[in-house]
């Protein structure tokens, strides 16, 4: 399949394995990429650069295929070597950066001269335009339904993506409650040039995280997210559990008097025992509502394969069938 992100960044497929907290390693990354997707791995997620460094070189080694780096820019009191992080992207030879978090203007000149080409993850047009302005190559247009952080003005992809195809002249993919081949065609049909996937790709053999965190997907419905943090303003869907559920009640309790640390328990260093350890009761983790669609644990070949196979099925049989002959 051909469209603009295909021929943006090189790739056979038009399905991006978005950047997730300890969940974008290399043998992920490696395993779209050869796959014919784009695999992200999570900047981050890696404590320092020369740990990035050591990433990059890692999935370099599992493939050939273009892949990039995901890097998220958050406000913070002691902020991340960022540029240590872009320089090690840069030194390690990456092409493809997908930045989120804050605008990511300051970080653009220094990205542009290496030659890389840049999208940015965005919860609104207001912010897609802004990416564009400042000159994203394109944009990856997260809708209510995503896992992670969804913004705070909930507006789901079957108005957010229509509405973006309006007003952007960058390509675009779709983020949230993207699953299968009938998701990437719905994408395309509103506007979108390919789609990025996240909690899809947790549920895949080669994700670096306990078969626990699988299960835990597979075993949910579309009713099995929740929203926290919202008084905060840093609204964030995962999927519930006893930790989320006592966030939930401490926000209800504090109200407008809620802060930060009244949920550090749930919330700080919590990855790590999740998604390594398997304690799925430790804290609040991402989760999008599609784990409703999840229903299984293939190898990624197996998991795009079939996103492929059943999109060129709907769009050259199911939907063509229903066309008439105009007189």
């Amino acid at each position: 399949m051909k469209t603009r992100i295909t021929e943006l960044f090189g790739i056979e497929h038009p399905i991006i394995q978005g950047g997730m907290h300890h969940v974008g390693l290399a043998e992920l990354a490696a395993a779209v990429s050869n796959a014919g997707g784009l695999g992200i791995i999570t900047g981050l997620t890696q404590r320092t650069p020369e740990l990035l460094a050591r990433e990059i070189a890692r999935c370099r080694a599992m493939t050939d295929k273009p892949f990039g780096v995901n890097l998220t820019f958050l406000p913070s009191v002691n902020p991340p070597d960022y540029p240590g992080y872009v320089q090690a992207i840069i030194d390690g030879g990456v092409k493809i950066v997908e930045t989120a978090g804050n605008n990511p203007q300051k970080w653009m000149p220094a990205l542009k001269a290496a030659g890389i080409k840049v999208i940015h993850k965005c919860t609104s047009v207001r912010h897609a335009l802004k990416a564009q302005s400042i000159g994203c190559d394109a944009i990856s247009v997260d809708g209510f339904e995503c896992g992670g952080h969804p913004g705070e003005d909930d507006v789901p992809n079957f108005i957010l993506l229509p509405r973006a195809a309006d007003e952007l002249k960058i390509p675009f993919v779709a983020s949230g409650g993207m699953a299968d081949g009938r998701s990437l065609v719905a994408a395309l049909a509103l506007g979108a040039e390919g789609i990025n996937m996240g909690t899809r790709f947790i549920a895949t053999q080669e994700a670096p995280v306990h078969d626990n965190v699988k299960q835990a997907i597979v075993a949910a419905s579309e009713l099995d997210t929740r929203l926290v943090m919202r008084s905060l303003r840093n609204t964030e869907r995962v999927l519930t559990n006893d930790a989320v559920e006592r966030l939930i009640a401490k926000e209800r309790a504090l109200g407008a008097a809620l802060t930060f640390e009244d949920i550090l328990p749930e919330v700080a260093g919590v990855y790590p025992r999740i998604m390594q350890q398997g304690d799925m009761q430790a804290g609040a983790w991402s989760c999008g509502m599609v784990a409703g669609l999840i229903n299984d644990v293939p190898t990624v070949e197996q998991l795009i394969h079939s996103i492929m196979a059943q999109a060129h099925a709907l769009i050259s049989a199911r939907l063509a069938g229903m066309l008439q002959p105009t007189a």
